[in-house]
């Protein structure tokens, strides 16, 4: 069966609609020849003749008068939905957002970008998901509508990305340890016992590669999942964690942060999102408001 030619749907709502040929033609601007052959092509796909003589004009035929309804509403559905989104109404949009974030992006941006959306659109409800990893297939899947994070090397092609802010990394130990005070040497530091923050659970970081630049190795007594975590044991202990500034800003209430004796990169906190969203006026909004509150 061949591929019915949709754009005869036009044609047939607007036939039915003015019941001429001429006029029909005159409306969407072709000649009456064009128009008469279009109609001989509607007749040929529903084996109907539709419109019929009578007298000097036409009336349509039960099958028409049949399709006449259905067709208008099929016609106006596709209009609307080629048509350019209206402006959007914040105050009446009803819609959740799960957005994926690290810990510390929720401690530090979340009571600002929550409050924000709250004021703008009262409809909206934003759902937080902790980032396990760096697996694309969420934003894919829709199970997330948009990521923030450090963007991978490998990150799937098609994910468009935008940077938030630039970040560097401090180190962090309770008040009263002894690297509360005084100068801090690569030696020193190094000497400490440290928590390293690796989701895969890897046994070195960025801080490492800048040690073993100038002949040093830390020791690291533990390994865990996230900055949290990290900061929690250094609140009660001696071990040293190594963190985003910006990014764990509140999370280090009542520590001590120094800056690293060791030059390690900045990095750059980004969100990200799949291209589907890309035109979403409400996903639009989303996203300037978390740049926004990333860059107050």
């Amino acid at each position: 069966m061949s591929t019915p030619d949709l754009n005869l749907l036009i044609t047939l709502d607007v036939l039915l609609a003015e019941g001429s040929v001429a006029r029909a033609a005159q409306r969407l601007r072709l000649s009456p020849s064009a128009m008469s052959r279009a109609l001989a092509r509607l007749r040929e796909s529903t084996g109907d003749p539709l419109l019929v003589r009578a007298g000097r004009g036409l009336v349509p035929t039960p099958r028409a008068l049949e399709l006449r309804e259905r067709v208008g509403h099929l016609v106006q559905d596709a209009e609307a939905m080629l048509r350019p989104v209206e402006r959007l109404d914040l105050q009446r949009l009803v819609r959740s957002f799960t957005l994926r974030s690290s810990d510390g992006f929720v401690e530090n941006f979340g009571p600002a970008l929550v409050a924000r959306l709250r004021t703008e659109a009262p409809g909206v409800r934003l759902h937080f998901m902790q980032k396990t990893s760096k697996d694309s297939t969420p934003l894919r899947d829709g199970t997330v509508d948009l990521d923030t994070g450090v963007v991978d090397a490998n990150a799937s092609p098609e994910i468009h990305t935008r940077a938030l802010f630039r970040d560097r990394f401090i180190g962090v130990v309770r008040n009263g340890h002894p690297l509360s005070s005084g100068s801090i040497s690569a030696a020193r530091y190094a000497a400490g016992e440290h928590v390293l923050v690796s989701r895969q659970g890897l046994d070195r970081g960025l801080v490492d590669d800048a040690l073993q630049a100038v002949g040093l190795k830390r020791d690291i007594a533990t390994v865990v999942g996230g900055f949290s975590a990290a900061l929690a044991l250094v609140r009660a202990s001696d071990l040293i964690a190594a963190v985003p500034e910006r990014h764990t800003h509140n999370l280090r209430r009542g520590l001590h942060s120094f800056t690293l004796p060791v030059a390690t990169p900045e990095i750059t906190l980004s969100m990200l999102w799949h291209p589907r969203m890309n035109s979403d006026p409400a996903h639009r909004w989303l996203r300037d408001c978390v740049r926004e509150v990333c860059g107050e």
